[in-house]
């Protein structure tokens, strides 16, 4: 990508990182860890340059290469105490998502208490996803090579998918032709 993705530009010129930061405490999220890689005083200076309305915590993947899952570790490292009930999760090239969407996630996990809770559109899942307390040990002992995906797939008949109309929660940039197509839109 030329650059690390969390420092990448939505269409309104906010930095990725930052961009969800704002979404989640617009939705009142009110705790929030970002787990940064190689790139970790990078993605903290320009999160703290945006000036969010909550000032997030970092936790720093001394082992990125491991995979995804091993950054919902040290996710789960800095944030899960005996008190914590759910965390709910988002992948930082998911920018777009909007605050009605994590808000209809956070109260559909909180009217239910499922499992897994994540937007849908028809048959189509997108971010963030949140994952009860319930999950907190399978999600620990998920082989690295198939991520959360292990988990969500035991769980498949305890989902709550949560209708949306939200595009953005589906927008996940990977290449430079999916960023480009973000930056046209």
């Amino acid at each position: 990508m030329g650059s690390p993705k969390a420092l990448l530009a939505t269409p309104s010129g906010r930095p990725f990182a930052a961009a969800v930061v704002r979404a989640f405490a617009d939705a009142g999220v009110t705790e929030v860890v970002i787990v940064t890689g190689v790139d970790h005083d990078r993605v903290v200076e320009a999160v703290r340059n945006d000036a969010p309305p909550i000032v997030p915590r970092f936790a720093r993947n001394l082992q990125p290469a491991r995979g995804q899952l091993s950054s919902l570790w040290v996710g789960m490292d800095a944030v899960v105490r005996e008190e914590t009930e759910a965390l709910i999760v988002t992948l930082v090239d998911v920018p777009m998502v909007n605050r009605a969407t994590i808000a209809a996630v956070v109260a559909a996990w909180q009217n239910t208490r499922a499992p897994i809770v994540r937007p849908a559109i028809g048959d189509r899942h997108g971010h963030p996803v949140i994952f009860d307390r319930a999950v907190f040990a399978e999600l620990r002992a998920a082989p690295l090579d198939q991520g959360a995906k292990a988990v969500v797939r035991v769980h498949a008949g305890e989902i709550v998918d949560v209708p949306v109309s939200d595009e953005g929660s589906l927008v996940d940039v990977d290449t430079p032709q999916d960023y480009e197509a973000l930056r046209r839109k």
